[in-house]
């Protein structure tokens, strides 16, 4: 048997209460769920976006060309100044 997809539409306000009455187990899962889903939309839209992607291939080359500074090496040259 074939699944078939649903669309509800669901008023906000009543997901909101949904989610109010959630256990705090059922409310971390949520919460995790919309991090990931969040991440991969905001990856999905930087992908697409030219600047951002030409700024990423930017940072890999230089990165690859031995262009970068390591955290401990940027926190000696803080302290240094400082």
């Amino acid at each position: 048997m074939a699944k078939k997809k649903v669309k509800l539409l669901v008023p906000f306000e009543s997901l909101v209460q949904s989610i109010a009455e959630l256990s705090i187990e059922d409310k971390r899962r949520l919460w995790a769920f919309l991090e990931d889903e969040l991440a991969r939309m905001e990856e999905e839209t930087w992908e697409q976006d030219p600047a951002v992607r030409a700024e990423i291939e930017e940072a890999r080359a230089a990165y690859a060309a031995g262009d970068y500074m390591t955290i401990n090496e940027y926190i000696a040259g803080k302290c240094e100044k400082g």
